[in-house]
């Protein structure tokens, strides 16, 4: 899988702040919400979540985002690591995580599954997107994993 993640230098606090590194999750949130809107309106549902993966990818990292596609997730057990826990749709910017569906209706499993993600990743945002409804916005969900205080998340304003 090609990963969409350009490392800067060390000293190109520029090249840094252009590549999102210092977006909060709620910046990066509604980048990939507007992105996931427009690609929903060009190509409208029913095509296989890769071809959704693939071209949000693109389009986040076109607006300047760090984009980790089918990143593997190492957990730990009792002490003892697996490299092999769980992929992640996307990554964006270390922050946020992505999983596509392209599915009816949401089922309970795919929140459980996000949220076990964040938890195991330590991370505090992740979106369901589901690219199969009529609306883009009838198949977008937050989910936020209280257990990683974050001070700057809040309720992500109507689009």
């Amino acid at each position: 899988m090609k990963d969409y993640k350009n490392k800067p230098h060390k000293a190109d606090e520029e090249y840094q702040s252009h590549r999102g590194y210092y977006m909060n999750e709620n910046d990066i949130s509604r980048i990939i919400i507007e992105c996931s809107i427009e690609i929903h309106k060009e190509l409208g549902p029913g095509l296989l979540e890769s071809v959704y993966e693939k071209i949000l990818a693109y389009e986040l990292f076109k607006k300047g985002l760090q984009v980790e596609q089918q990143k593997v997730i190492a957990i730990k057990y009792k002490n003892i690591s697996f490299e092999q826990g769980f992929r992640a749709d996307l990554i964006i910017n270390d922050k946020v995580i992505v999983e596509i569906k392209s599915v009816k209706d949401f089922e309970s499993n795919h929140f459980k599954q996000l949220l076990t993600y964040l938890r195991l990743a330590n991370k505090r945002l992740g979106l369901l997107l589901n690219f199969n409804k009529e609306l883009m916005k009838q198949g977008i969900k937050r989910i936020i994993n209280s257990k990683v205080k974050e001070k700057t998340l809040c309720p992500l304003r109507a689009l």
